[in-house]
């Protein structure tokens, strides 16, 4: 790793950082009419809903309950628990496996010793209860093998700081005594929970048990007893830590200073890293410069700390085994960029190389998952947004388990080797080939403009539907952000963003792709579609309106265009880009009383293939798709477009304009904007990787607009 270079003269250093100290959340009111199984699931809502107590994805929770087994009416003991791969937080009644206790305190006649692990995992769907299809988790031993009704199995980061401590057995002591144990690091499985089980059958008056490297699991005889007792618990450590880091500097204090341009750095970095990080799929970005990741960041122990690399497993399997630190001095530098991501590579195959198994899986991606930057932040990449979000987060949390943990000690990272044997795990590798194929865009950025109206909307949808992320830029600021967020309920609300520009603007035009960059790391796709329409006879066109036209529909698609480029231009080793232009049959066709709309229009269709040309050696491609009376679901027809254009066909301004485009089309049929959408999906995508300086004419059929 190289080594960072610090400012001269000493900072000055703010007090640490402290923990969240959680409090019950729990309601009798809400849990009085709930079922025994839906007081698990409200037991486990409140544990995974507040991040104080455990983070996404983490932890698992379960009650043994008495259920009628469907096959002979008796009563049985059935075993609730979070299924493989469910959140707590988020999760409903479908999200628990159930499984019959007896048979699973049955199946210890199969184990052997610990390299049975893998094979008593293959038993657990032998012991489903009532033909549950939801896969149990591999902490199901913790839970099953216990005799207590209700046990929680949760890491939150004080938890963690301790367990990834030299000084955490001591502190376990001090701060409950007894009533919690210790147990030494091993990987989740069925000899963990023989281990835990014959540690609380030795001691009987314990509490619940502190697992190295891994959380802790306790236990109690109702649901509310259950959620108080972690609760309660995670409140002690996150106090007794808060001691020893009050009025002390984090991390050995500060040694760099926060950069305050830091978001304009970040969007200029993340589009060529990612451009760098070539691999099968292409890679979302997410930037962050919370407190946690400036505090650690900025600070003099930072590369140490950096490089042992994160703990708990739930944290390791998101960031990989250690992140990339950048000099700040040399963001600007590409080759020192190149140098660094080439070096990342090579490390992670020679870490690859030494802890390989006979049969390990092939080694995957070896790009960086996580890159951080002293005064700038922290920067993720992944192949999808939430991915991304989400590697991040849980780096934050390794953090703030970095940073209790040397309040008491010393940090104490996961083992090289079984960091190793957790990431390319048999049964993990399994969990991914179960994954559904990733849709065709997944990994892929996209800028609209124009992202409010009718072909816009419906473009950034059908590029969403496909798994692209999408910045909506429009004009009418209240209007995009309602877009946006019905598209966040539709798609989720990582994988869209708005933005107020006026694409005759030039900063408007160059904030637009800033946010691309520093929201997802850059750009793939840009639909240049902002446009208006106009309609008079030449002796009324005014230049007011002449220019108008010109300044949206010509100089907005080249202002857009010429800052879309350089993003565009660093993922030519990515397989390439795409622009598509939205044009009009009118750029193709002369239209009456329309002299300057049908010549802006023409223009910038000519501006396409000036662009085909000048983008092929960087693998961008160009294309124009050529739209003709697109009304319903439009808002140029919205205003007097309308009555201009049944003006100037002498008919009526209602259905009757409606009746006429379609009756003139070949097809006699009405255009929408879900039709652009198609075309705008088509010339965005791989299945026209061979394809540019093309024009698409989706008119219902046009021989005027014939292209020659």
């Amino acid at each position: 790793m190289e080594t960072i270079t610090a400012p001269a003269a000493p900072l000055k250093s703010a007090p640490a950082l402290t923990f969240a100290v959680p409090t019950s959340r729990w309601d009798d009111s809400v849990a009085a009419s709930l079922s025994p199984a839906q007081l698990l699931l409200y037991r486990s809502n409140l544990l995974g809903s507040d991040l104080t107590v455990t983070n996404f994805g983490g932890g698992n929770t379960s009650a043994k309950l008495e259920e009628v087994d469907p096959l002979t009416g008796e009563t049985v003991e059935v075993l609730w628990v979070k299924g493989s791969g469910g959140d707590i937080g988020s999760m409903k009644l479908d999200g628990f496996a159930t499984l019959y206790q007896d048979k699973l305190l049955g199946l210890e006649q199969h184990y052997g010793g610990p390299d049975d692990d893998d094979k008593m995992v293959g038993y657990l769907p032998h012991c489903t209860f009532n033909l549950n299809g939801r896969a149990a988790s591999i902490d199901t031993p913790l839970h099953s093998l216990l005799p207590f009704a209700h046990v929680d199995h949760v890491h939150p980061d004080a938890i963690i700081a301790l367990a990834a401590s030299s000084g955490g057995e001591a502190a376990t002591q001090a701060i409950w005594g007894g009533r919690i144990g210790w147990l030494a690091w091993k990987r989740p499985g069925y000899t963990l929970g023989v281990q835990l089980r014959d540690f609380v059958a030795a001691n009987p008056g314990v509490e619940g048990v502190m697992l190295a490297g891994h959380g802790i699991i306790c236990w109690a005889d109702s649901a509310k007893a259950c959620y108080e007792h972690t609760v309660e618990l995670i409140a002690d450590a996150a106090a007794y830590l808060n001691a020893g880091l009050a009025g002390k500097p984090a991390f050995g204090g500060a040694a760099y200073e926060t950069a305050g341009d830091r978001a304009a750095i970040a969007a200029d970095l993340m589009p060529r890293l990612r451009g760098l990080m070539t691999g099968a799929r292409r890679k979302v970005g997410h930037y962050s410069d919370d407190a946690e990741a400036l505090e650690f960041v900025n600070s003099a122990d930072f590369q140490r700390l950096a490089d042992l690399g994160t703990s708990c497993p739930d944290h390791f399997l998101r960031t990989k085994i250690a992140p990339l630190t950048l000099d700040p001095a040399r963001l600007h530098d590409d080759a020192y960029l190149a140098q660094k991501i080439a070096d990342y590579r090579d490390l992670y195959a020679a870490y690859y190389e030494r802890c390989k198994r006979p049969n390990s899986p092939a080694m995957r991606d070896a790009n960086p998952v996580v890159v951080l930057v002293p005064g700038i932040g922290r920067i993720t990449f992944a192949t999808d947004k939430t991915t991304a979000r989400l590697a991040g987060e849980f780096y934050g949390n390794a953090i703030n388990v970095m940073r209790g943990a040397e309040a008491i000690g010393d940090y104490i990272a996961l083992d090289e080797q079984e960091a190793f044997d957790i990431e390319y795990w048999l049964l993990e590798e399994a969990k991914l080939q179960r994954m559904p194929a990733p849709k065709p865009l997944v990994g892929r950025v996209a800028l609209v403009t124009g992202g409010a109206g009718g072909i816009g909307a419906a473009s950034a949808a059908r590029l969403m539907a496909e798994g692209a992320c999408v910045v909506l830029a429009d004009r009418d600021g209240a209007v995009v952000e309602d877009v946006r967020a019905g598209f966040a309920r539709q798609f989720g609300k990582d994988v869209v963003r708005s933005v107020v520009c006026d694409v005759t603007d030039e900063a408007q035009v160059a904030e637009a792709f800033a946010v691309a960059a520093r929201e997802f790391g850059g750009l793939d796709i840009l639909v240049a579609n902002a446009g208006i329409a106009s309609s008079a006879p030449i002796e009324e066109t005014t230049i007011a309106l002449w220019n108008r036209n010109y300044d949206v529909l010509a100089q907005g698609y080249f202002l857009t265009s010429r800052a879309a480029w350089p993003l565009l231009k660093a993922m030519k080793e990515q397989g390439g880009t795409s622009v598509v232009f939205i044009g009009s049959k009118n750029g193709v066709a002369a239209a009456t009383n329309a002299s300057a709309y049908a010549s802006a229009k023409a223009a910038a269709n000519h501006l396409a293939r000036c662009l085909a040309l000048e983008g092929a050696p960087h693998g961008i491609r160009v294309n124009v798709v050529n739209p003709d009376a697109v009304i319903k679901g439009s808002r140029i027809w919205d205003g007097d477009w309308r009555k201009e254009r049944a003006g100037a066909h002498g008919i009526d301004t209602g259905k009757e304009l409606e009746e006429h485009y379609r009756q003139r089309s070949m097809l006699k049929r009405d255009v929408l904007p879900g039709d652009i959408a198609e075309a705008v999906y088509f010339l965005a995508g791989d299945q026209s990787a061979k394809s540019t300086g093309n024009m698409i004419n989706v008119d219902a059929g046009n021989a005027q607009a014939f292209t020659r």
